[in-house]
This record gives C-alpha cells, sequence and structure tokens, in this order.
C-alpha cells in the first residue's frame, strides 16, 4: 500500500513537471513560428520594432519561468525526502503543545521557501523588468513591501493554522465541519477587508482626481444604478509602468480600481470602455460566484483531508514513523496540489467565460466596442503581450481570451449592433 501511494504521488508530480514544461515549449514554438506576424487589427498601432520587443520579453519571461518551476519542483522533492523526516522528528521530540509545532513547522518551510524563491523575485523586479522599460520601483520600497508582506502573510497563517489545529484537538470528529466554516469565514472577512485595510497598507487610493472624466463615469454609473464612490484611482506607477485596472471587494468594500498608469496613457473613452468592462464584473456577480464554487469545493476538500490526515500508509509512505497532523495535511495538500493543476484548466474556462460576459456588458453600456478594442490594443502595447499564444496553451492557462480573439469578439459585436 505504501508504495502505490508513493507512485501515485511520483506519478503525479512527473505528470505537472512533463506537461507544464511540454507547454511552455510549445507556447515558445508557436511564437518562433508566429511572432514575426503583426497581426491586421495591430497594423498602425504597433511597428516591428516593438512586436520584436514583445517576443523577446515573452521569451525572458518564459525562460525565467521555466528556471523557477525547476528550482521549485527540486525544493519540493529535497524537502519531502531529505527534510521531512528530520523536521517531523525534531519537532515532535520538543513535545510542545501541537499548535506551536504546527506553526513551528509550517513557518520553518514557509521561510526556506521564501529565501529559495527570493532571487527569482529580485532578477524578476530589478533585472527583467528593468530590462524592457517596466520597474521603476526603488530597493527601499521593494523592502518595505517585503517586511509587510512577510508579517502579513505570518499573521494570517498563524491565525488559520492555530485554529484548524484547536479544532483538530477539540473536535476530532468533527473538525473538518468547522475548519470549513472558520476558512470561509475567514475568507469572506478577508475579501471584505483587503480593499479597506489590506491593499491600502502598499497603495495610496483616492477617487479619480480628473472632473470631466468623474462625470462621464457617474453618468455610466448611473446607468447601472451604482454610486462613483466605488471607483477609485491607484499609485502603482511607483512600483511599475504596467497598465491595468481591477474589481475587488464585497459588500459596501466594492470598488472598482485603474491604476494611474493606465489614466495616463489611455483616451478618456478609452477608460471608460475598461471601466464599463470592470463594472461588468460587478453587475454579473462574478466575484460572488467564484465565492460560491470556492465554499463548496473547500467543504469537499477539508472533508477529504479529514478521512486522509489520520491514514497511517500515507506517513509511512514518505519515510514518517511519527504521525504529527501537521505532517498529515503537509502530505495531503502535495497530492492537492498535483490534482489541482490539472484541474486549472476548469478554472481558466470559467475565468474566460466572465470576461466574454464582461466586454458584452462593456459593449451595451457605452453603446461600442471601438474604445474597448482600442483600449486593449495600446494595453497589449503597453504591456508587451504576446499576441501569439498557442492555443493549448491558453485553453490551460488563460484567464482572459487571448487579445485577437477578443478583439474579433467585440468587433462581431459591434456589427451585430449595426445589422440592427
Amino acid at each position: 500500500m505504501e508504495k502505490a501511494i508513493l507512485m501515485v504521488f511520483l506519478i503525479l508530480f512527473l505528470g505537472r513537471l512533463i506537461w507544464r514544461f511540454f507547454l511552455q515549449q510549445v507556447n515558445i514554438g508557436h511564437l518562433r513560428s508566429h511572432g514575426k506576424e503583426i497581426p491586421d487589427v495591430f497594423r498602425g498601432v504597433i511597428d516591428e520594432a516593438t512586436l520584436n520587443k514583445m517576443v523577446d520579453y515573452t521569451y525572458d519571461n518564459s525562460r525565467l519561468e521555466n528556471k523557477e518551476n525547476a528550482t521549485e519542483d527540486i525544493l519540493e522533492l529535497a524537502i519531502i525526502f531529505l527534510l521531512l523526516p528530520v523536521l517531523v522528528a525534531k519537532i515532535a521530540g520538543l513535545q510542545w503543545h501541537l499548535i506551536w509545532q504546527a506553526l513551528i513547522f509550517f513557518g520553518t518551510l514557509s521561510v526556506i521557501g521564501g529565501v529559495v524563491g527570493m532571487p527569482f523575485d529580485i532578477y524578476h523586479t530589478f533585472v527583467l523588468e528593468k530590462k524592457y522599460g517596466f520597474s521603476t520601483i526603488t530597493w527601499k520600497l521593494w523592502l518595505t513591501d517585503l517586511v509587510k508582506s512577510v508579517l502579513i502573510s505570518a499573521i494570517l497563517m498563524g491565525v488559520l493554522l492555530s485554529a484548524f489545529m484547536a479544532f483538530i484537538l477539540y473536535w476530532p470528529n468533527s473538525w473538518w465541519f468547522w475548519a470549513w466554516v472558520f476558512f470561509t469565514a475567514f475568507e469572506i472577512l478577508l475579501l471584505w477587508l483587503f480593499p479597506v485595510v489590506i491593499a491600502p497598507l502598499f497603495n495610496k487610493y483616492e477617487p479619480i482626481k480628473d472632473e470631466e472624466l468623474k462625470g462621464k463615469i457617474e453618468a455610466l454609473l448611473s446607468k447601472v444604478g451604482l454610486k462613483a464612490k466605488g471607483i477609485f484611482q491607484v499609485d502603482e506607477g511607483k512600483r511599475s509602468k504596467h497598465t491595468n485596472a481591477y474589481f475587488t471587494g464585497i459588500g459596501k468594500t466594492k470598488r472598482i480600481v485603474l491604476f494611474d498608469t493606465l489614466l495616463a496613457s489611455h483616451s478618456q473613452d478609452e477608460i471608460l470602455a475598461v471601466l464599463a468592462h470592470e463594472i461588468g464584473h460587478w453587475k454579473k456577480k462574478h466575484i460572488l460566484k467564484q465565492l460560491i464554487f470556492m465554499i463548496a469545493a473547500s467543504f469537499v476538500g477539508f472533508y477529504l483531508i479529514f478521512l486522509l490526515v489520520n491514514w497511517p500508509p500515507l506517513y509511512e509512505a514518505f519515510g514518517l514513523y511519527q504521525t504529527p497532523v501537521y505532517a498529515g495535511l503537509l502530505l495531503v495538500s502535495l497530492y492537492f496540489s498535483c490534482i489541482g493543476f490539472f484541474f486549472s484548466p476548469l478554472g481558466a474556462w470559467i475565468s474566460r467565460r466572465y470576461e466574454r460576459e464582461a466586454d458584452q456588458m462593456a459593449n451595451d453600456l457605452t453603446g461600442t466596442s471601438e474604445p474597448m478594442m482600442n483600449a486593449l490594443k495600446r494595453l497589449a502595447k503597453d504591456n508587451l503581450s504576446n499576441l501569439h499564444p498557442h492555443p493549448w496553451y491558453v485553453w490551460f492557462y488563460y484567464s482572459h481570451p487571448p487579445l485577437l480573439e477578443r478583439i474579433e469578439y467585440l468587433k462581431a459585436m459591434d456589427q451585430k449592433s449595426n445589422d440592427c
């Protein structure tokens, strides 16, 4: 039984490794074949030099991602087969309270993962992103962000982990249910708090300053019964020149956020089109739908963890002769991580569907898709997006439809409106 359990993990692990590498190579190969072609809709928007820069940026990011993935895979195997038995024996031998043991255990693993991943983050931020003219962050701000992120992550992980261990100790036969209830409440609280408590620790959020644009935004929002107090601009330009907009929060903390870089580089019609797209996410309740799915999936997940975490063969398969429940949580999470990877296309498909619905809403609100198409073209140019992703890579990873497909979809909507 132990050999079979270990074999299943190795098959999943190697399958993830091979498939991930294969998709990267297929995507890069597709770019090599088509990367010199300027799509018709981008003629006059980007030139050959810009296209070459877009291709090079994709290449460099893919190479760095491959190296980071390989390092993470090696680290995972080293932790499982070399460090884990020693770490569990040392911590269990301390005979401390279970909650403290769990905090030390996962804290140690988090520190190791963070230290190993840091060089990749530094290279991406201060070498690759600067090479292509994106990164504007200073070392001081980067270190400040790092300290804040570590402290917030430690607090959140500590609260969750302590609660889970307490449930396991005091309700051993039903802990999974109470852990699920707590996890759900915790996630909802975080979604509610993030825009107003956590995000402002890193950036300054303020209402749109441009009075003319604000008036147009208020007119747009009045069409769907919303108020402008939920529209903010953020000073993301102090870190990067990338442009973006996003929807966040739930209940009274719902807000649409526009990067200051987006406001500076796009026309008012384009900004309104992007805003209308984000309103589409708002009105279609996409975050609520994702939250409901997460709650349902986590219910099943916690019950499966409950069934597996006290199963002795699971520990023995990885050379553990002591069976502290926190080690079991790690082992089960390894399987879930590998299995979840192969379900990525489902989440990506749902996300792409939501993006099309939001694009439809943008068209309905503005009466035309032309500004949205112009905004997407400018976003692609400004962010050096890959204009030629491989369909398999898109199917597996992309949360948004590829740019060319998305623009064609918008053109079809315009054509349909004109025909009517």
